[in-house]
């Protein structure tokens, strides 16, 4: 059992527990996190509220057990700090988000995924208990099967309306040293979506073990699954966060190796492909470009500098360009759909690449405010970029045609981005029925913002 700590963990997390109790008490309605990183893509118009609350205390991993494979973490601890405590034991999260300062509380309360997901589903399905600061100011503890499983249970894609996450435990799983990359090629999307399919019932292809799945879509003719399993041994490892990038290395080589922590991160040194708007995948720029600020949490704040000042928006006007609208988002198809979704997805916006990442739920309860259905395998469709506006065309019309098409094919669409729906169908894709039962038993005076308001209306923020 690992303590990360010199000083005993549990007893500074209670006395950083009842320091923030006592803050939030003392900050009346309209509360928000205090924090100094953020992956969402919803940004602040104006001046933030005074009620901040601060969680600088909450960044710690409390404690590793490697014999139970377990932690202890509190909530606004981030993956790259977890994962850097949990792989000297051989051990890492059953899902790992792709970027380095995602929260462990973010995830479970925002929802993330991986190329595990096909087997480890979300990442709020390997937590065991949760210590949540509730919207009434109460700490619970809730577990699967304690008097607060309706909040453990509906606290996933909540997004901090309900309460925040002081502390959790969750499950790891093993890891080998190194990870063998395998990048296969479809010129055709059927075919590519049958062999993922295959793949994730078998955890194998052509007769070899695969660990994580997930693609790349660079053209209607051009798509990759990148298939991977640890290995003890590697001929040469990679390394990706110097002069080569990621992504293009899929169509230069059918083989990869790299170390555990690089695979993990693999997409967070040119945050998938966006580093290109900055033009940090020219050769020049990136030997200038210092190494420890090729980072996804680097990027996300030039882009906020960005929309605060308008200044791509500004340039784009004075070389006489039509706006852009930014469409910025992850969606879940069923597999068997995901192939029309493409279609739609080429013909009627147009940005390449796309990112892939199958998805099937470990739990057969449902976790209600994500109705995903058991046993059906989804895939997870990323995108990210702006399209330009047709002359009269309105800012957030491919995005709500986004969300329609999904609708139509039986998906869902996460809401760390831009949300267009109406009230009415937000609350019937996202189960309002239980999402307002939740409310009334842990925030009924309203403290903090209901779900519709924080992911819906422009101005709301974290």
């Amino acid at each position: 059992m690992a303590i990360v700590s010199e000083r005993n963990p549990y007893a500074a997390h209670a006395e950083a527990v009842a320091a923030l109790k006592s803050s939030y008490d003392a900050l009346g309605e309209g509360v928000r996190l205090d924090k100094r990183t953020s992956n969402l893509f919803r940004f602040p118009s104006g001046a933030s509220p005074a009620r901040r609350l601060d969680v600088s205390a909450f960044q710690h991993v409390l404690e590793v057990d490697p014999d139970a494979r377990t932690a202890d973490v509190q909530g606004m601890v981030t993956y790259e700090r977890l994962v850097d405590a949990t792989l000297p034991h051989g051990l890492m999260p059953f899902v790992v988000p792709q970027l380095k300062t995602i929260t462990l509380g973010g995830a479970v309360a925002g929802l993330g995924i991986e190329s595990s997901s096909y087997r480890n589903g979300l990442p709020h399905e390997s937590v065991r208990e949760l210590e949540v600061l509730t919207g009434d100011g109460r700490v619970v503890v809730a577990t699967p099967d304690n008097e607060h499983a309706e909040l453990f249970r509906g606290f996933p894609n909540s997004y901090g309306t309900l309460g925040y996450t002081l502390r959790l435990r969750i499950d790891l799983e093993p890891v080998r040293p190194y990870v063998r990359l395998r990048h296969v090629r479809f010129d055709d999307a059927e075919e590519c979506f049958a062999v993922m399919g295959q793949v994730c019932a078998d955890s194998a292809y052509d007769g070899e073990r695969v660990d994580f799945v997930d693609g790349t879509v660079f053209s209607p003719h051009e798509h990759y699954l990148t298939l991977a399993s640890f290995t003890d041994e590697a001929p040469a490892v990679s390394d990706y966060t110097g002069m080569g990038i990621y992504y293009r290395s899929l169509q230069q080589r059918s083989e990869d190796f790299l170390t555990v922590r690089d695979y993990l991160w693999r997409w967070d040194t040119d945050w998938f492909w966006c580093s290109r708007a900055f033009g940090v995948q020219s050769p020049l720029v990136r030997r200038l470009w210092p190494e420890r600020y090729r980072r996804s949490d680097v990027y996300r704040r030039l882009v906020a500098l960005d929309r605060r000042y308008e200044a791509s928006a500004r340039v784009r006007r004075a070389l006489g360009k039509p706006a852009e609208e930014y469409v910025v988002q992850d969606v879940e198809v069923p597999i068997e759909a995901t192939s029309k979704f493409l279609d739609f997805f080429h013909r009627d916006v147009g940005i390449e690449p796309v990112w892939l990442c199958p998805l099937r739920l470990r739990s057969r309860t449902p976790w209600p405010l994500y109705p995903l259905e058991p046993d059906q395998l989804y895939v997870n469709v990323g995108f990210w970029s702006g399209v330009a506006l047709k002359p009269g065309q309105a800012d957030g019309s491919y995005n709500r045609l986004i969300e329609q098409t999904v609708s139509d094919l039986g998906g869902h669409k996460s809401l760390y981005s831009t949300v267009h729906y109406p009230e009415d169908e937000f609350w019937d894709r996202y189960n309002g029925d239980a999402y307002h039962a939740l409310k009334r038993s842990y925030d009924p005076a309203g403290r903090l913002p209901d779900l519709y308001h924080k992911v819906c209306v422009p101005s709301g923020k974290e």
